[in-house]
């Protein structure tokens, strides 16, 4: 079919509940969620076109300036676009802005497409043991102290609460800062939300397979000895180590 309808405010209020708590939960970004949850997992398809806003506001139950609000949200990550005449329409995936965290997010919401979660763990793998690498060579005595602490409130409270899932990213994002790279820093999002989707994921069903903090600490003990080589290993190694997890637990999940 060439145009696509939301299935209803059913839907809607789900999307609601799965909002992420910093959106405040607000309606456009309930909306938001939900049509990009929809195209992101390819049930609103590559071409497809939106049904009006007349039509979908009411199918949803908002208002149309909240539906309007959350297409535009849409636009501004390249999941959409919008013509005279032709109406709204999905935009070919390579239009869109994936590691944007809302985009990561919407990829998560349901079963990740296999080859999207390989990619993102092979920009990873290419990446963060060159930022480890940086970190080893450049840190500071602050930034040490901000790894170290993520370190140990990652410990105290483990990756299977919000808070722990919440200092691995402080972790990732202060190696980051310890890198000293400006251009590398404007990655500091993705990369907390891919760390973040990935964890979270892996315990969708069942605890994680196994505990990762000893890779991060080995990570962070090579960044405080200088040691670049070993600190760009250890990463590789984390890295490597949760895409084993991650597939595992992918290919033990039905589908």
């Amino acid at each position: 079919m060439d145009k696509a309808k939301p299935e209803g405010p059913d839907q809607l209020a789900e999307a609601l509940a799965r909002t992420p708590r910093g959106s405040g939960r607000r309606l456009r970004g309930a909306v938001a969620h939900y049509l990009g949850s929809a195209i992101v997992s390819g049930q609103i398809a590559p071409g497809a076109k939106l049904t009006g806003e007349i039509a979908n506001s009411e199918a949803l139950n908002v208002s149309r300036s909240a539906y309007r609000e959350a297409v535009q949200v849409l636009t501004a990550k390249g999941l959409v676009a919008s013509k005279p005449k032709d109406g709204t329409r999905v935009m070919p995936r390579s239009n869109w802005n994936l590691l944007d965290p809302l985009v990561l997010t919407w990829a998560f919401t349901g079963e990740p497409d296999p080859g999207f979660v390989r990619d993102l763990f092979e920009l990873r793998a290419l990446v963060e043991p060159g930022i480890a690498r940086l970190a080893a060579e450049r840190r500071s005595k602050e930034d040490l102290a901000a790894m170290k602490a993520a370190l140990a409130a990652m410990r105290q409270h483990t990756l299977a609460t919000e808070a722990g899932r919440t200092a691995d990213r402080e972790f990732h994002e202060a190696l980051l800062r310890a890198a000293g790279n400006e251009v590398l820093m404007s990655l500091a999002a993705s990369i907390g939300s891919a760390v973040n989707l990935t964890t979270q994921y892996k315990q969708r069903a069942r605890a994680l397979p196994r505990d990762p903090i000893p890779d991060h600490a080995r990570v962070y003990d090579a960044v405080a000895a200088g040691d670049g080589d070993g600190a760009a290993a250890a990463m590789q190694a984390l890295v490597d180590l949760a895409h084993r997890d991650t597939r595992e637990v992918m290919d033990q999940t039905p589908g």
